[in-house]
């Protein structure tokens, strides 16, 4: 199937593919919250961020809670009018968060990029895309962010 069929489902989102991920969800939540994956779930967005099947790439999925921050409530000395325990909202994305808690688990290996993969009513899961940056790899990589680079140019010289 090609690549851009593939996107066209995700995007329309049909009822078996909603029906799918609404399946699969029910065993991602009880999976580890930065679970490795053999390929993945999303083929044409990781194949457009940069994904190969190449020793050195790596997928993971990541279980984000939706929401803003949670802050615990002060237990010592007086009570302030204004706890500050609720309407926290964090400077950086679930997305990022995300991405932090791969790079995080994964210390040897580099953030390339992420994308959204399903999200329900208490969680939203990414899919990450990983490299290592070893010799073998780094020649793939380095094309990706060559062309990356020639990309944002392109994009300054039009504006």
């Amino acid at each position: 199937m090609a690549y851009s069929y593939l996107q066209d489902s995700w995007i329309e989102m049909g009822p078996e593919l909603r029906e799918w991920l609404r399946r699969s969800s029910i065993g991602w939540r009880r999976e580890p919250t930065v679970r490795r994956l053999v390929r993945p779930t999303r083929i044409d967005r990781a194949r457009r961020l940069g994904y190969k099947a190449k020793p050195g790439m790596v997928v993971v999925r990541v279980r984000v809670r939706r929401g803003g921050a949670r802050k615990s409530r002060p237990v010592s000395g007086r009570r302030q009018k204004a706890l500050g325990v609720s309407k926290i909202t964090r400077s950086i994305s679930l997305q990022r968060i995300g991405e932090m808690r791969a790079a995080a688990k994964y210390p040897n290996l580099e953030v390339v990029s992420s994308y959204y993969l399903y999200s329900d009513g208490r969680n939203l899961w990414y899919e990450v895309v990983l490299w290592a940056p070893t010799p073998a790899s780094t020649k793939h990589l380095k094309a990706i962010g060559a062309r990356k680079t020639t990309e944002e140019s392109n994009k300054q010289t039009t504006q």
